[in-house]
């Protein structure tokens, strides 16, 4: 079964093709990063316009790199939330139209869903259940994947994401947008311990996040040193600030794990390109003995062939819509239960 995806939820314009939901036969990105980069980071209703502007030419690649007509799709999935209203708004209308032209089922998919299917395009033999860390500019969550489309939340951000922490601090340094790659850059020429940075607990929920703490005291720690004529060692900071998100990351999932007997975890999400995060992962997995997935660092970010794949799994569990589906710039993932206290 081949599923074209369509993926318009912030800044990102793509489409592709995904057979089974683990092939890629196509997959096309017109990413607005350059664009937006002068205003320090993304403007919803720029980004509409350009979602309108390219959508056409991106879904006709993605067809044309897999050597398909329309007609031998089997079916269109596409993001419907969360993100920013506008750019969800194009490219649901879009595929709605598409749909109901071609007269194949058009598949409703949750944005974070979607990021966690990443990692079965790249192994084969990950199946739920699992639980999965999912990391992005607007989500922090450990959930258990109980099947492909069932997601309970065990942990999320009472706040701040940790991608929002990254890149407003960031942006604070003075570094360009998108600030997460370039904190990422210096601090492999920094020192982690010469700035200490504070770690947020939330009482009575040893599994939810909050970065904003962390996020205000980099940006006072800055804005102390420019009124007392101090230099800040940006290496440094972006180091120590690396350290401590990717230390809390990994920490609450690791319990997380331990406490729901899991050994399987899989890591997505725009920050899961961050190489701090994936080896402080890593390396809390090889000493339990546990199994980490991590998608390439090409499907870390916004695509469309996790969509697709996401797309597969959903249309096999009969989920899809007609044409009232609307976009929602915020939502609930299927199945979720906030207070779940099940485990494998």
């Amino acid at each position: 079964m081949r599923i074209l995806g369509i993926e318009s939820s912030c800044d990102e314009t793509a489409a592709a093709i995904v057979e089974d939901g683990r092939k890629i036969l196509s997959n096309v990105i017109a990413s607005q990063a350059a664009e937006h980069q002068k205003y320090g980071g993304v403007v919803p209703e720029l980004a509409s316009r350009r979602h309108s502007e390219a959508i056409l030419g991106v879904v006709r690649q993605a067809l044309d790199d897999s050597h398909m007509t329309l007609e031998e799709v089997d079916g269109i999935a596409v993001t419907f939330a969360p993100g920013l209203i506008g750019a969800l708004l194009v490219g649901v209308s879009y595929a709605k139209g598409l749909a109901w032209a071609a007269k194949k089922p058009l598949i409703p998919v949750h944005h974070t869903e979607g990021h966690a299917a990443a990692n079965y395009l790249l192994h084969p033999e990950l199946k739920p259940p699992y639980l999965a860390l999912i990391v992005s500019g607007g989500h922090t969550r450990i959930a258990a994947v109980t099947d492909y489309t069932t997601f309970q939340t065990i942990g999320r951000t009472r706040d701040d994401a940790a991608g929002e922490c990254f890149d407003k601090c960031a942006r604070a340094m003075q570094f360009p947008y998108p600030g997460g790659l370039h904190i990422d850059r210096a601090a492999q020429n920094g020192d982690p311990k010469a700035y200490r940075l504070p770690h947020t607990k939330i009482d009575g929920s040893p599994y939810d996040f909050s970065f904003s703490g962390l996020k205000t005291y980099v940006v006072n720690l800055l804005h102390h040193a420019e009124q007392c004529h101090e230099t800040v060692n940006r290496a440094d900071l972006a180091a120590a600030l690396q350290t401590q998100i990717a230390n809390v990351l990994t920490d609450k999932t690791i319990a997380a794990a331990e406490a729901y007997g899991y050994k399987t975890i899989a890591l997505s999400g725009g920050v899961s390109a961050n190489t701090g995060v994936r080896a402080a992962l890593q390396k809390a997995c090889d000493e339990r003995g546990y199994t980490l997935y991590m998608p390439s660092i090409a499907l870390c970010g916004d695509n469309a062939a996790m969509i697709a794949s996401q797309g597969y799994y959903n249309f096999l569990a009969g989920i899809t819509a007609d044409e009232s589906l609307n976009a929602m710039a915020s939502k609930e993932l299927h199945g979720e239960s906030v207070d779940w206290k099940g485990g494998i």
